[in-house]
């Protein structure tokens, strides 16, 4: 890294400060969508005519009253942050040495709302996990079939008394979902249109009762070196 820019960075950490002490509210996570795709563009390198790299590993180093707003916001905001910081990559044609891996870290170093990222490269191959998320928590698909309902009899028992013991079946093979209406008294819909059977797309929203499940599929990099999603606190 040169002179010029050291001297970059330490302007941008100045504005980031003044920023901070103005508007006492907090980070927001539009913030550290910018902060991602900055550091991006930043760190792109031109491999060859076709090839422009990009780190795939990021630390994102925040105050810890903000860290702990985030938290609360549970695994939804690293999975938006992942989607962001790849739409992203995508719409500049850079390309990624392996899986992404975004960990959000509390620094008491740090005021509130300043963000900084560390990145890095890392090769490596890449996982996608198929998850259903429900009320913030996850749960892998490891089975070829799983059963929602209320009923203790359901491989994820869902504590909704609008839904039936055994309301909706979610099938995964590998590679493609589906979801199936077991019967349920009340019903259930998939992006809105009423379940009967239906194919499951990334970030598609069954809904029963009150309750609002997500269908997704997760990166995650194979690299021991990656580290979790929440790092601990500085």
């Amino acid at each position: 890294m040169g002179i010029l820019d050291n001297l970059e960075r330490g302007l941008e950490r100045a504005v980031n400060g003044a920023f901070a002490k103005t508007f006492r509210s907090g980070l927001q996570p539009v913030e550290i969508t910018a902060a991602l795709k900055r550091e991006l563009d930043t760190k792109a390198a031109v491999v060859s005519r076709d090839r422009i790299l990009v780190p795939n590993i990021f630390n994102v180093r925040i105050a810890s009253a903000d860290f702990d707003r985030m938290a609360a916001m549970g695994p939804t905001l690293i999975d938006e942050l992942t989607r962001i910081v790849t739409k992203h990559a995508q719409s500049q044609k850079f390309q990624f040495a392996g899986g992404i891996r975004i960990t959000l870290q509390a620094d008491n170093s740090l005021s509130l709302g300043v963000v900084e990222v560390d990145s890095q490269n890392v090769g490596g191959a890449v996982t996608w996990v198929a998850v259903l998320e429900i009320s913030g928590k996850r749960y892998p698909l490891t089975k070829s079939r799983t059963i929602i309902g209320r009923g203790t009899e359901a491989d994820i028992t869902v504590d909704d008394s609008g839904i039936s013991r055994r309301h909706v079946e979610v099938l995964w093979d590998g590679t493609r979902a589906q979801a199936n209406d077991l019967g349920s008294t009340n019903g259930s819909t998939v992006n809105g249109q009423r379940l009967v059977s239906a194919a499951l797309e990334t970030d598609s929203v069954i809904e029963m009762g009150h309750t609002r499940i997500t269908f997704r599929m997760i990166p995650e990099a194979a690299s021991p070196e990656s580290g979790g999603f929440w790092g601990p606190r500085e």
